[in-house]
């Protein structure tokens, strides 16, 4: 699993030594759950079938299973490119390791059994302590029943990070350059509420829920990036409420009807503030005291005619592989891990900036 900084080598940016090997070490064992754009599966008008001459069109099948269509091509296209990044790293680490191994006169698997291999120890204490440390995901298997396996695992850990720490000093004096693209998507942000200027270099997608205390975590990061980042980032709000959240999908209506009055951040905010309060007449009263026009904000709420336009967010958000809150992109790059801290958040518009050389 790519760590957010191992995901920066995807970049066209020189990586250091210390980035050289992200996501060649680790053995994996916060978000309320719940591309190119995707592509179309066929040209909408393309006859599949006809029943004495009336057609079956791709259309049909659209309406039907569309959803579906465009989630699967969505994990295609990132279980593919997350192949080709992982064998690159892999290709560029056994390269160093080929030209290492011939600077020394030996194999290099020569090389990894003398330099990587011999240092792998795992004590009697490290296998007791994982196991103690464990146990309540174990299925109640006895230190015994699952020893070898530990071990195993242990030696496995460890020949990573010792096999990385060694490619990365393999790298410190050479010069290695990534040019593989980041993973991206598309996204039709058109009408979504915005903070920044729309030609920023760096646009920041967050799929949210008003009900999430996850997302309410990541209410401070955006007044600090806009802070921070200025005209450089470009804020874009998502709606995403969840079927767990029965408040959610009312609140994400409201905000839409604040933001019809260019009160949508000032709202955003208040919600957030005030989780506990979502009902319609809490709602209403909230509108009261950020000065909007009540009527037309209670008749807006009232008529729900903002309901399609969530819906929409919801497909497009289900279609990018979105399945908990908040989910951010940064230029259509997945930020993994929900409510990521500030600091990781900056490190991918970081890169985004040095790529786009406008740092």
């Amino acid at each position: 699993m790519l760590s957010s900084i191992e995901r920066l080598s995807r970049q066209r940016i020189t990586v250091t030594a210390a980035i050289l090997a992200c996501g060649l070490a680790g053995v994996g064992l916060g978000a309320c759950a719940g591309g190119e754009g995707v592509e179309d599966a066929g040209d909408a008008d393309e006859v599949l079938a006809t029943i004495d001459g009336s057609p079956v069109t791709m259309a049909d099948i659209d309406e039907q299973i569309g959803e579906r269509l465009e989630q699967l091509e969505y994990q295609y296209r990132s279980q593919r490119h997350d192949l080709i990044e992982s064998t690159l790293q892999s290709v560029v680490r056994d390269r160093l390791l080929e030209g290492e191994a011939a600077a020394r006169g030996i194999t290099k698997d020569e090389l990894v059994a003398n330099e990587i291999d011999a240092r792998v120890q795992v004590t009697e204490s490290e296998i007791t302590n994982w196991y103690n440390a464990n146990q309540a995901r174990l299925g109640g298997r006895s230190l015994e029943q699952l020893y070898p396996r530990i071990r195993e695992f242990l030696e496995s850990s460890k020949r990573d990070q010792i096999l990385e720490r060694f490619t990365n000093d393999l790298a410190g004096d050479k010069e290695i350059s990534f040019f593989l693209e980041p993973f991206r998507v598309v996204l039709n942000n058109e009408g979504s509420p915005a903070l920044g200027p729309a030609d920023a270099p760096v646009t920041v997608v967050e799929f949210s829920d008003f009900e999430c205390p996850f997302c309410r975590r990541f209410k401070p990061i955006v007044h600090e990036l806009r802070e921070n980042y200025g005209d450089q980032v470009r804020i874009v709000y998502r709606q995403y409420p969840l079927d767990i959240h029965p408040r959610a999908f009312k609140a994400a209506e409201a905000a839409l009807c604040a933001h019809e009055q260019d009160k949508f951040w000032d709202m955003h905010d208040l919600l957030f503030d005030e989780q506990d309060s979502l009902d319609v007449e809490s709602l209403k009263e909230k509108a009261g005291r950020l000065g909007l026009a009540q009527a037309e904000f209670d008749s807006c709420l009232d008529s729900g005619r903002h309901a399609e336009r969530i819906r929409r967010d919801l497909q497009e958000g289900a279609a990018v592989g979105v399945d908990g809150t908040p989910a951010i992109f940064v230029n259509g790059v997945p930020v993994p891990g929900g409510a990521v801290p500030y600091a990781t958040l900056a490190a991918y518009i970081d890169a985004e900036l040095a790529r786009e050389g406008s740092e």
